[in-house]
């Protein structure tokens, strides 16, 4: 039951002004949250301020130097480079390699992406957000054994949030698809669902990436005090578990 830091996503510039743009800024942010509790990270390379997959290998190669031993996923989303192709040919071009990387089950060519990262070494982290995400991931032919199972939700309304998460558990565990799952929210609904995902027993992350804000409402000076935000959260519902 680990929490993951997502430290900037496809988020614009000026949604916060310590959202991290540059390899250097993402090394630096990234040490930070891993020593508020980060056990691994997510994030999304950017080149001149674009998100590009071309990024990739040199801020893996910064973030690795800030934080030996952690481990470090990059998204794939196919926004990034635009077509199938050029995401297939992004990933073919990386040296320094992420230890993971997430693949949305929603996008038509994620089973493609899914067995390139699979051929470069690349672990799977497979993003569901939808039980027809789940089925789909479930049907695969051949199965592609993700390192684990994201259910990322984007519902803002949490009692939905929660039961839509609900809905795709239930769909991997009928279909027997036994992996690490981590289970996170979107903003409004980070904190309904990294409590569920604590009380369920099941991971999360947290970092701007998914939202700024942290329990009370108030916007985080930055992503390490979101990560401390996260871990007391974990620690007060696991002291209340039975």
């Amino acid at each position: 039951m680990i929490v993951q830091a997502c430290i900037n996503g496809a988020r614009a510039s000026d949604y916060h002004p310590k959202l991290p743009l540059t390899s250097a800024a993402m090394a630096e942010d990234a040490a930070a949250c891993v020593a508020a509790g980060a056990a691994e990270l997510h994030l999304h390379a950017r080149r001149g301020g674009r998100e590009s997959l071309r990024a990739v290998s040199e801020t893996v190669r910064a973030v690795r130097a800030a934080c030996p031993g952690t481990l470090i996923g990059a998204s794939t989303g196919a926004w990034i480079e635009g077509s199938p192709q050029a995401t297939l040919d992004a990933i073919d071009g990386w040296t320094d390699l992420p230890d993971h990387a997430s693949v949305n089950l929603s996008e038509p060519d994620a089973p493609a992406v899914m067995a390139r990262l699979r051929d470069k070494g690349v672990a799977i982290e497979a993003g569901l957000a939808s039980v027809a995400d789940a089925r789909r991931l479930a049907s695969l032919q051949p199965p592609m054994h993700p390192l684990r199972v994201l259910v990322e939700l984007e519902e803002q309304d949490a009692a939905t949030a929660l039961a839509a998460a609900d809905a795709i558990l239930d769909v991997l565990a009928e279909a027997g698809l036994r992996r690490p799952i981590l289970l996170h929210g979107f903003d409004a609904t980070v904190w309904p669902l990294a409590r569920h995902a604590f009380q369920r027993g099941l991971s999360t992350r947290v970092g701007l990436e998914d939202g700024q804000h942290l329990q009370d409402g108030s916007v985080a000076p930055d992503n390490a005090a979101i990560l401390r935000a996260a871990m007391a959260l974990r620690a007060e519902v696991l002291e209340r578990r039975p």
